[in-house]
């Protein structure tokens, strides 16, 4: 595997590069949690590990940060050997979000934002200023939330003063441990449409353990499938990943209707549309190119039709019959 870092900021924002080479983890007991994993993520880039209970997910994200020390391999963050990095010094560039949020229930949520930029010892009128930022930029106006207790706050509110904490001192890396599990599921859908507005201004580097394959499809620029040990079993994009599974493994994890998992992250593009005929087709439903090829199946589903128009700026550029479609769901078929 080729370890050369990629050390690209994207932007404005700080992102570093995660590289796992080789990494094993091997309790005291003989229990190998993790055999040997090599993975890269590359800075700005969102990626989700994901795999049945036990296979070793939470652990890799725990060695990225040294809560849990790795029996071998390296770890790197950008040029940096995170094992040769103090482990407190390491956690102060890291951002770290998990389930249950671990909020200080006797601080205000504004104390809990300005956490690290305290043990950093930023001035009072930087970690303000940041703080309010950071609660805007989840969606919270500081002037109503900053001084209510998480007990106060929904679930789904505490969640994104757990993402905005995590944030605050402007980490190159954010680790995200099942965030979005623990609330329910309209509240989880409308905190992954932030989460994804959110990480379109930071662009951070991510890695996200999830076991919810659809949070992952949703979320991810590319998804770590996992079996037992940590053996990474495949990574790629979602689209990849579920047209084209690369072991038995993969394609019953991702289960017999990955196809209609795949339309959701596949765009209509020119190249699957055949011509926009001579015809009258004032009578057939449109749908945008560039949208995605599940809200095209939609469509046709509910005008009971075999064909559907794309159109671009509102002028027809070619059409789509239904057949075709549901193809581009098993492009290996």
């Amino acid at each position: 595997m080729d370890v050369t870092p990629d050390t690209t900021v994207d932007a404005g924002h700080s992102a570093a590069s995660i590289t796992l080479d080789g990494i094993r983890k091997r309790y005291p007991d003989g229990t190998e949690a993790v055999r040997e994993l090599s993975l890269e993520v590359k800075a700005g880039e969102l990626v989700v590990l994901i795999g049945p209970s036990g296979c070793g997910k939470s652990t890799v994200l725990r060695m990225i940060n040294r809560l849990i020390e790795p029996t071998a391999g390296r770890i790197l963050l950008g040029d940096d050997d995170v094992t040769e990095v103090d482990p407190v010094e390491l956690r102060r560039r890291i951002g770290y979000v998990i389930q249950n949020v671990g909020l200080f229930p006797h601080q205000t949520v504004s104390a809990n934002v300005a956490t690290v930029p305290g043990l950093l010892g930023w001035s009072r009128e930087r970690t303000r200023q940041r703080v309010d930022e950071l609660l805007e930029l989840v969606g919270l106006d500081p002037a109503q939330f900053g001084r209510r207790y998480p007990h106060e706050l929904s679930g789904g509110q505490r969640q994104r003063v757990g993402v905005a904490r995590a944030l605050a001192a402007d980490p190159v890396v954010l680790l995200m441990d099942e965030p979005f599990s623990a609330v329910d599921p309209i509240v989880r859908t409308r905190l992954q449409e932030e989460f994804l507005r959110l990480q379109a201004e930071v662009r951070k580097t991510i890695v996200l353990v999830t076991h919810d394959l659809d949070e992952a499809v949703r979320l991810g620029d590319r998804i770590a499938v996992l079996s037992e040990g940590g053996t990474l079993e495949q990574y790629d994009t979602p689209a990849a990943l579920l047209g084209a599974p690369a072991s038995a493994f993969v394609r019953e994890f991702v289960g017999a209707d990955r196809g209609i998992r795949r339309l959701a992250v596949t765009p209509l593009t020119r190249d699957v549309l055949d011509p926009f005929p001579a015809g009258d087709t004032t009578d057939l439903p449109t749908v945008p190119l560039g949208g995605s090829a599940y809200d095209a199946l939609a469509v046709l589903l509910t005008s009971a039709t075999e064909r559907v128009v794309v159109t671009e700026d509102d002028r027809p550029v070619g059409v789509l019959d239904r057949q075709r479609l549901l193809a581009l769901g098993h492009p290996e078929r």
